[in-house]
């Protein structure tokens, strides 16, 4: 692993309010939360006393959704001076991104968006990075997406794009695995492939997600990263083979919308605990 994001083997969950006296309650033992940015850009109120009291006990992972890294407009100059303040009030330990694009010609759009894989994307992408780094005084981890479409004006492989991002910009990588399960399955891919190519080196968090499944016009399985419910089998699968090759790294457990109660989802980040401690056990 780079040693620029190396990290102690923590695990955490998303936080939401409604969990928030239980968490204090009850806690997570070498835990982390991770938070959507957008969420706290207000000056105070509710979610920021709410937000300080986590603060005060564990790591944060500050999480953007709606930068648009890579859409072809400049950086919002507002959305990243908001940023910026949130990164200095609360210091979290991990800050990321995703690859994707959720703006256009002053128009927002609430999705995070796929992109071409192409030199001219490539250029704009670091542009972006360079420019959000150098904002917040430190590097990111971008975070490869979640796809329902490819485009046939691509050029490059989606972990070659990625390797060459971190390779130029200095950032890191977030490592979605349930991205990487969804997106495979919808191209009809190997995820076992995708991440034997993928540069894990650079690899500083991983995150861990349900999905759904729908049916697509020609009634074939069609994924969704819908992050409300638990992890599946096949992404756990693929994350105990994913450690077996690279050791422990900080894991987040993703879970935004049909929330279940607290202890069910401490419990999904104790399952990612035991395995990591396998690792370690299997280290030592």
């Amino acid at each position: 692993m780079n040693d620029s994001f190396s990290r102690p083997a923590l695990v955490g969950t998303s936080f939401k309010h409604e969990h928030l006296g239980a968490i204090l309650d009850q806690g997570l033992q070498q835990g982390f939360f991770e938070v959507h940015a957008e969420n706290y850009m207000g000056a105070g109120g509710p979610p920021h006393r709410a937000l300080a009291a986590i603060r005060e006990r564990y790591p944060l992972s500050l999480h953007g959704v709606c930068m648009s890294i890579g859409g072809p407009d400049a950086l919002d100059s507002t959305h990243l001076a908001r940023f910026r303040e949130l990164v200095e009030r609360y210091e979290p330990a991990f800050v990321s991104e995703h690859l994707a694009w959720s703006s256009h010609g002053g128009t927002f759009f609430n999705d995070l968006l796929p992109l071409p894989y192409r030199r001219e994307t490539l250029d704009h992408v670091c542009a972006h990075i360079d420019r959000m780094q150098a904002a917040i005084g430190r590097p990111i981890l971008l975070e490869n997406p979640s796809t329902y479409v490819m485009f046939a004006s691509s050029t490059m492989s989606e972990t070659d794009f990625l390797r060459a991002v971190a390779q130029r910009t200095g950032c890191g990588l977030l490592l979605d695995v349930n991205n990487v399960f969804v997106s495979a399955t919808n191209h009809g891919d190997s995820p076992r492939d995708y991440l034997a190519a993928f540069p894990l080196e650079y690899v500083g968090e991983i995150h861990l997600a349900g999905h759904s499944e729908q049916r697509d016009d020609e009634d074939q399985p069609l994924l969704i990263d819908s992050h409300d419910r638990p992890v599946a089998d096949e992404v756990w699968d693929l994350y105990a083979a994913l450690i077996a090759r690279i050791g422990p790294v900080p894991t987040l457990i993703e879970w935004d919308s049909d929330l279940p109660a607290w202890p069910v989802l401490r419990a999904q980040a104790e399952a990612a605990r035991q395995l990591l401690n396998e690792r370690l056990c299997h280290e030592a």
